[in-house]
């Protein structure tokens, strides 16, 4: 299996099947792929039992390690009441498993709707979440996951995209321009900032990894999950204009602070997380461009328009990261 350049190609029906039986479950034979890129995800029926996902790891992505400190993240966020999706203990215990070289987990299924955050009752709750997760993310660190950096989601992923020819020959040098720019004004959002505490972070905190019952929210895949500043979590639930972005941070702070304290420095960081993210999520595709499943699910991909608009993108990032936060 060329993990590389295919990394599911092996990833049949009949394995995802046996990999059922391999943990003690009897699938009635109903299979249904969920919507993923990164890793493979299943809705698979079991006899007489609940209907279970199981995701299978992207190969080479995380070490063992890493993931397994995810899964022990979602249990301590369990074991304190806070509504995540645990991964199941299986056979020996284990959470996470091996079949034919792929590495797979298995989750009990989970409903709900993703939510529209756009209300008071709705942005403090979610802020009240948060803060929930962050008190227990603060107990202890990672050691086998990464910690978010200017580093790893800005200088590498600009030089990969330079490196590797994605970017249309013409557009080359404003992009370089224009991204170097980008980057200079991050650092100084991060210098204002100053010393801020870095903590166990779901990491990937947008509403599509949310999902709202009647009893209110509760998390979904924390394999973004790293370490990094409180605000990471908060940025991405924010939307619109500077004065409905205002209106939606102030909410969501209103009730995270009730189970943990927000440091204010930390709204310096706000634009420069968002350029990281753009920077990071170009390469992010690059960088699996050779998985089938990527030219098919993002097409418009290493087309001239999208790096025009990713340049005219950056460049409305660096007159924002040159504004007073919002917020302060």
């Amino acid at each position: 299996m060329n993990t590389h350049l295919t990394p599911f190609s092996a990833l049949s029906p009949d394995l995802v099947l046996n990999a059922m039986t391999n943990v003690g479950l009897s699938s009635d034979g109903r299979l249904l792929a969920l919507n993923s890129y990164e890793n493979r995800v299943y809705q698979v029926g079991i006899e007489n039992a609940a209907t279970v996902v199981t995701k299978f790891y992207r190969p080479s992505r995380w070490t063992d390690d890493a993931i397994l400190e995810e899964h022990r993240f979602i249990e301590d966020l369990a074991d304190n009441e806070i509504p995540v999706v645990p991964p199941l203990r299986l056979i020996g215990t284990q959470t996470l498993n091996h079949l034919d070289g792929f590495r797979f987990s298995v989750f009990p299924k989970q409903g709900g709707r993703v939510p529209e955050i756009d209300s008071r009752d709705k942005l403090e709750w979610m802020g009240r979440f948060i803060g929930r997760i962050h008190a227990v993310g603060a107990t202890k660190p990672f050691n086998a996951r990464p910690s978010l950096s200017v580093i790893n989601f800005g200088d590498e992923p600009r030089d990969y995209l330079l490196k590797h020819g994605f970017i249309p020959a013409d557009l080359i040098n404003a992009y370089s321009t224009t991204s170097a720019h980008a980057l200079e004004a991050v650092k100084r959002c991060f210098e204002r900032a100053g010393k801020v505490k870095n903590l166990r972070l779901h990491g990937d905190c947008y509403p599509g990894n949310i999902l709202w019952t009647d009893d209110g929210p509760h998390f979904v895949d924390f394999d973004d999950s790293r370490m990094g500043p409180a605000i990471q979590d908060l940025w991405m639930l924010l939307s619109g204009d500077r004065e409905e972005m205002s209106f939606q941070l102030k909410y969501l702070l209103d009730g995270y602070k009730v189970f943990y304290d927000f440091n204010v420095m930390e709204l310096h960081l706000l634009e420069a997380l968002r350029t990281l993210r753009l920077l990071h999520y170009s390469a992010w595709i690059a960088k699996r461009w050779d998985d089938p499943a990527f030219p098919m699910a993002f097409p418009w991909f290493n087309s001239p328009r999208y790096w025009q608009d990713r340049i005219i993108e950056l460049r409305e990032q660096i007159a924002l990261m040159d504004e007073l936060p919002i917020g302060l």
